[in-house]
Protein backbone atom coordinates (compact mmCIF):
# COMPACT_ATOMS: atom_id res chain seq x y z
CA UNK A 1 0.00 0.00 0.00
CA UNK A 2 1.22 3.47 -0.54
CA UNK A 3 -0.15 5.83 1.55
CA UNK A 4 -0.34 9.39 0.46
CA UNK A 5 -0.72 12.27 3.60
CA UNK A 6 -1.53 15.60 3.61
CA UNK A 7 -0.45 17.83 6.16
CA UNK A 8 -2.41 21.29 6.30
CA UNK A 9 -2.82 23.98 7.87
CA UNK A 10 -6.76 24.07 8.19
CA UNK A 11 -8.78 27.39 8.09
CA UNK A 12 -11.78 29.13 9.13
CA UNK A 13 -13.65 28.43 5.58
CA UNK A 14 -14.96 24.84 4.65
CA UNK A 15 -14.59 25.74 1.19
CA UNK A 16 -11.05 26.84 1.16
CA UNK A 17 -10.39 23.75 3.00
CA UNK A 18 -12.09 21.32 0.57
CA UNK A 19 -10.20 22.73 -2.09
CA UNK A 20 -6.89 22.14 -0.34
CA UNK A 21 -8.16 18.43 0.39
CA UNK A 22 -9.24 17.67 -3.14
CA UNK A 23 -6.31 19.23 -4.89
CA UNK A 24 -4.30 16.78 -2.48
CA UNK A 25 -6.32 14.13 -3.88
CA UNK A 26 -5.46 14.35 -7.43
CA UNK A 27 -1.92 15.42 -6.36
CA UNK A 28 -1.60 11.73 -4.51
CA UNK A 29 -3.10 9.90 -7.05
CA UNK A 30 -0.86 11.30 -9.42
CA UNK A 31 2.25 10.10 -7.13
CA UNK A 32 0.81 6.70 -7.18
CA UNK A 33 -1.20 6.46 -3.84
CA UNK A 34 -3.91 4.13 -2.50
CA UNK A 35 -5.18 5.96 -0.19
CA UNK A 36 -4.77 9.37 0.99
CA UNK A 37 -5.32 10.09 4.79
CA UNK A 38 -6.02 14.61 6.25
CA UNK A 39 -5.57 15.57 9.51
CA UNK A 40 -8.38 16.39 12.52
CA UNK A 41 -10.92 19.20 11.81
CA UNK A 42 -9.96 18.81 7.68
CA UNK A 43 -12.88 20.71 6.97
CA UNK A 44 -12.92 23.68 9.77
CA UNK A 45 -10.73 24.91 12.28
CA UNK A 46 -12.37 27.74 14.26
CA UNK A 47 -12.89 27.71 18.43
CA UNK A 48 -14.91 31.20 17.65
CA UNK A 49 -18.16 29.10 17.89
CA UNK A 50 -20.32 31.47 16.73
CA UNK A 51 -18.96 32.00 13.58
CA UNK A 52 -18.08 28.60 13.31
CA UNK A 53 -21.57 27.76 13.51
CA UNK A 54 -22.24 30.00 10.55
CA UNK A 55 -20.03 27.13 8.81
CA UNK A 56 -21.35 24.13 10.68
CA UNK A 57 -23.48 21.14 9.10
CA UNK A 58 -25.12 17.58 9.57
CA UNK A 59 -23.41 14.59 7.90
CA UNK A 60 -25.81 14.52 4.78
CA UNK A 61 -25.23 18.62 4.34
CA UNK A 62 -21.43 18.99 4.74
CA UNK A 63 -19.99 20.49 1.48
CA UNK A 64 -16.39 19.15 2.56
CA UNK A 65 -17.29 15.58 2.77
CA UNK A 66 -19.36 15.80 -0.45
CA UNK A 67 -16.57 17.56 -2.43
CA UNK A 68 -13.80 15.01 -1.21
CA UNK A 69 -16.33 12.16 -2.33
CA UNK A 70 -16.74 13.45 -5.31
CA UNK A 71 -13.12 13.82 -5.80
CA UNK A 72 -12.57 10.22 -4.41
CA UNK A 73 -14.34 8.97 -6.74
CA UNK A 74 -13.23 11.15 -9.69
CA UNK A 75 -9.10 9.96 -9.00
CA UNK A 76 -10.16 6.67 -8.54
CA UNK A 77 -8.48 7.02 -4.48
CA UNK A 78 -9.08 5.49 -1.22
CA UNK A 79 -9.45 8.57 1.69
CA UNK A 80 -9.21 8.93 4.97
CA UNK A 81 -10.55 12.31 6.09
CA UNK A 82 -9.28 12.39 9.54
CA UNK A 83 -11.60 14.16 11.32
CA UNK A 84 -14.87 16.71 10.25
CA UNK A 85 -17.04 19.06 12.88
CA UNK A 86 -20.44 17.51 12.00
CA UNK A 87 -23.61 19.48 13.65
CA UNK A 88 -27.60 18.29 14.46
CA UNK A 89 -27.13 14.64 15.31
CA UNK A 90 -27.68 15.54 18.75
CA UNK A 91 -30.73 16.82 21.42
CA UNK A 92 -27.91 18.39 23.89
CA UNK A 93 -27.09 20.78 20.47
CA UNK A 94 -23.49 19.46 21.18
CA UNK A 95 -20.86 18.78 18.00
CA UNK A 96 -19.29 15.58 17.24
CA UNK A 97 -16.03 15.05 15.84
CA UNK A 98 -15.83 12.58 12.91
CA UNK A 99 -13.84 10.76 10.65
CA UNK A 100 -14.71 9.10 7.30
CA UNK A 101 -13.01 6.32 5.76
CA UNK A 102 -14.30 6.59 1.88
CA UNK A 103 -13.74 3.82 -0.91
CA UNK A 104 -12.23 4.44 -4.42
CA UNK A 105 -16.59 4.79 -6.15
CA UNK A 106 -17.05 7.96 -3.07
CA UNK A 107 -19.06 5.45 -1.03
CA UNK A 108 -18.53 6.21 2.49
CA UNK A 109 -17.07 2.28 4.26
CA UNK A 110 -16.45 3.52 8.33
CA UNK A 111 -17.32 6.51 10.69
CA UNK A 112 -15.80 7.39 13.50
CA UNK A 113 -16.57 9.29 16.59
CA UNK A 114 -13.86 10.57 18.55
CA UNK A 115 -14.18 9.32 21.96
CA UNK A 116 -11.51 10.95 23.97
CA UNK A 117 -11.87 15.02 24.13
CA UNK A 118 -9.42 17.32 25.09
CA UNK A 119 -10.04 18.95 28.21
CA UNK A 120 -6.49 20.29 29.79
CA UNK A 121 -4.55 22.83 31.21
CA UNK A 122 -1.38 23.58 29.87
CA UNK A 123 1.87 24.97 31.68
CA UNK A 124 1.80 27.33 28.75
CA UNK A 125 -1.34 28.78 29.67
CA UNK A 126 -3.61 27.32 26.70
CA UNK A 127 -7.00 26.04 27.96
CA UNK A 128 -9.42 23.68 26.07
CA UNK A 129 -12.69 21.96 26.85
CA UNK A 130 -13.67 19.73 23.86
CA UNK A 131 -16.55 18.93 25.91
CA UNK A 132 -18.52 21.74 26.41
CA UNK A 133 -18.96 21.88 22.24
CA UNK A 134 -18.39 18.11 21.30
CA UNK A 135 -20.15 15.06 22.54
CA UNK A 136 -17.53 11.69 22.72
CA UNK A 137 -17.58 8.61 21.00
CA UNK A 138 -19.11 5.42 22.28
CA UNK A 139 -17.51 2.90 20.13
CA UNK A 140 -14.72 1.87 17.93
CA UNK A 141 -14.61 1.40 14.09
CA UNK A 142 -12.62 -0.55 11.97
CA UNK A 143 -12.62 -0.11 7.91
CA UNK A 144 -12.15 -3.30 5.61
CA UNK A 145 -9.71 -2.37 3.12
CA UNK A 146 -7.99 -4.00 0.34
CA UNK A 147 -5.00 -3.57 2.43
CA UNK A 148 -6.07 -4.62 5.48
CA UNK A 149 -7.92 -3.73 8.55
CA UNK A 150 -8.04 0.46 9.14
CA UNK A 151 -8.11 1.10 12.60
CA UNK A 152 -9.78 4.50 13.42
CA UNK A 153 -8.80 7.35 16.16
CA UNK A 154 -8.24 10.92 16.32
CA UNK A 155 -5.88 13.11 18.18
CA UNK A 156 -6.45 13.13 21.70
CA UNK A 157 -7.55 9.30 21.40
CA UNK A 158 -3.25 8.40 21.44
CA UNK A 159 -3.20 8.62 25.10
CA UNK A 160 -5.58 5.87 25.64
CA UNK A 161 -3.84 2.59 24.61
CA UNK A 162 -7.09 0.29 25.53
CA UNK A 163 -8.67 1.58 22.52
CA UNK A 164 -5.60 0.65 19.90
CA UNK A 165 -5.52 -2.60 21.93
CA UNK A 166 -8.89 -3.18 20.94
CA UNK A 167 -8.40 -2.15 17.23
CA UNK A 168 -5.40 -5.12 16.72
CA UNK A 169 -7.59 -7.42 18.43
CA UNK A 170 -9.74 -6.68 16.04
CA UNK A 171 -8.00 -6.91 13.04
CA UNK A 172 -6.47 -4.04 12.02
CA UNK A 173 -3.13 -3.66 10.62
CA UNK A 174 -2.84 0.15 10.27
CA UNK A 175 -3.80 2.35 12.82
CA UNK A 176 -4.48 5.90 12.19
CA UNK A 177 -4.41 8.68 14.24
CA UNK A 178 -5.09 12.41 12.35
CA UNK A 179 -4.12 14.91 15.13
CA UNK A 180 -4.48 19.12 15.49
CA UNK A 181 -1.30 18.56 18.02
CA UNK A 182 -0.61 21.97 20.03
CA UNK A 183 2.68 22.32 19.87
CA UNK A 184 3.96 22.05 23.60
CA UNK A 185 2.11 18.80 23.59
CA UNK A 186 3.40 17.67 20.32
CA UNK A 187 6.79 18.74 21.06
CA UNK A 188 6.75 16.03 24.30
CA UNK A 189 5.10 13.40 23.32
CA UNK A 190 3.87 12.83 19.43
CA UNK A 191 6.88 10.63 18.48
CA UNK A 192 6.50 8.61 21.67
CA UNK A 193 3.10 7.86 21.52
CA UNK A 194 2.53 7.25 17.74
CA UNK A 195 5.98 5.00 18.25
CA UNK A 196 4.75 2.96 21.65
CA UNK A 197 1.15 2.58 19.83
CA UNK A 198 2.76 1.03 16.52
CA UNK A 199 4.93 -1.42 18.24
CA UNK A 200 2.62 -2.20 21.23
CA UNK A 201 -0.39 -3.49 18.40
CA UNK A 202 2.43 -4.35 15.83
CA UNK A 203 0.92 -2.58 13.30
CA UNK A 204 1.62 0.30 11.04
CA UNK A 205 0.80 3.93 12.48
CA UNK A 206 -0.21 6.51 9.65
CA UNK A 207 -0.99 10.16 11.61
CA UNK A 208 -1.90 13.13 9.28
CA UNK A 209 -1.57 16.36 10.90
CA UNK A 210 -2.20 19.87 11.26
CA UNK A 211 0.28 22.15 11.22
CA UNK A 212 0.90 26.43 11.70
CA UNK A 213 -0.60 29.05 12.14
CA UNK A 214 -4.10 28.89 11.88
CA UNK A 215 -6.65 31.60 11.35
CA UNK A 216 -8.32 31.35 14.38
CA UNK A 217 -5.02 31.83 16.16
CA UNK A 218 -3.97 28.78 17.49
CA UNK A 219 -0.49 27.06 16.47
CA UNK A 220 -0.25 23.42 15.95
CA UNK A 221 3.03 20.79 15.79
CA UNK A 222 2.96 18.91 12.26
CA UNK A 223 5.32 16.40 12.00
CA UNK A 224 2.79 13.85 9.88
CA UNK A 225 4.43 10.88 10.67
CA UNK A 226 4.36 7.24 9.10
CA UNK A 227 5.88 4.28 11.67
CA UNK A 228 5.92 0.83 11.34
CA UNK A 229 5.27 -2.07 13.44
CA UNK A 230 8.80 -2.31 14.60
CA UNK A 231 8.65 1.39 15.69
CA UNK A 232 10.95 2.66 12.62
CA UNK A 233 9.77 5.97 11.30
CA UNK A 234 9.04 5.86 7.61
CA UNK A 235 7.82 9.01 6.93
CA UNK A 236 8.18 12.57 9.22
CA UNK A 237 6.75 15.20 7.69
CA UNK A 238 8.16 18.31 10.27
CA UNK A 239 7.06 21.30 9.19
CA UNK A 240 5.50 23.01 6.24
CA UNK A 241 2.01 22.30 4.24
CA UNK A 242 2.16 19.60 1.62
CA UNK A 243 1.51 16.07 0.92
CA UNK A 244 4.04 13.32 1.41
CA UNK A 245 4.32 9.43 1.03
CA UNK A 246 5.08 6.48 2.34
CA UNK A 247 4.80 2.31 1.44
CA UNK A 248 3.21 0.04 3.85
CA UNK A 249 4.78 -3.40 3.22
CA UNK A 250 2.10 -6.31 4.66
CA UNK A 251 5.21 -8.70 5.05
CA UNK A 252 6.57 -6.56 7.26
CA UNK A 253 3.69 -6.73 9.77
CA UNK A 254 4.03 -10.72 9.36
CA UNK A 255 7.56 -10.86 10.24
CA UNK A 256 7.20 -8.54 13.43
CA UNK A 257 4.27 -10.67 14.64
CA UNK A 258 5.63 -13.35 14.23
CA UNK A 259 8.86 -12.50 15.54
CA UNK A 260 7.45 -11.14 18.61
CA UNK A 261 3.84 -12.36 18.92
CA UNK A 262 2.60 -9.17 21.28
CA UNK A 263 -1.03 -10.11 19.78
CA UNK A 264 -1.04 -13.90 20.84
CA UNK A 265 1.00 -12.66 23.93
CA UNK A 266 -2.24 -10.59 25.22
CA UNK A 267 -3.76 -11.54 28.65
CA UNK A 268 -6.81 -10.53 29.90
CA UNK A 269 -5.97 -8.17 33.15
CA UNK A 270 -8.13 -8.76 36.09
CA UNK A 271 -8.75 -5.61 38.61
CA UNK A 272 -6.99 -4.64 41.50
CA UNK A 273 -8.06 -6.67 44.35
CA UNK A 274 -8.83 -4.06 47.50
CA UNK A 275 -6.03 -3.29 49.39
CA UNK A 276 -2.77 -4.47 47.04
Amino acid sequence: MRAALLQMTSGIDPAANAATIVAAVHEAKAGGADMLFTPEMSGLLDRDRQRAAAHLRSEADDLVLAAVRKAAADAGLWVHIGSLALAGERDDGRLVNRGFVIDDAGAIRARYDKMHLFDVDLATGESWRESAVYAPGERPALARTPWGGVGLSVCYDLRFAALYRALSDGGATILTVPAAFTVPTGQAHWHLLLRARAVESACFVVAAAQWGQHQDGRETYGHSLVIDPWGDVLLDMGEGAGVGFADLDPARTEDVRARVPVLRHRRAIPALESGA
